[in-house]
């Protein structure tokens, strides 16, 4: 039997996400750092994985933007290329569905 409050995103009826997922980063970069390197393609925002016991970057990223076209534009201009000294891999993310808890 399936709880509607445990992994479900049945009541998260937002519109489609335009996320990138970005690995590689140098671990001193920042979250502005991160949305600047993608500026020529009009990010929205970006956030930065943090280890929560130290509050350091873990390496990795999320860059949104407003449209599929400048997400795709990013995704193929920006795959390879350098930031902060390092090669960086941009994909499109996987969206996650809310976790609802009791």
């Amino acid at each position: 039997m399936s709880a509607p409050w445990w992994d479900s995103d049945w009541k998260d009826r937002s519109g489609p996400e335009y996320r990138c997922f970005v690995g590689n980063l140098p671990y001193g970069i920042s979250e502005s750092s991160l949305k600047d390197a993608f500026s020529s393609y009009a990010p929205l925002y970006s956030e930065m994985a943090v280890d929560p016991e130290t509050g350091r970057s873990r390496g990795f990223g999320w860059v949104q933007f407003e449209d599929q076209k400048s997400m795709d534009n990013a995704i193929q201009g920006m795959n390879g290329q350098h930031v902060g000294g390092r090669c960086v891999t941009v994909s499109q993310a996987n969206h996650r569905p809310r976790r609802w808890r009791a």
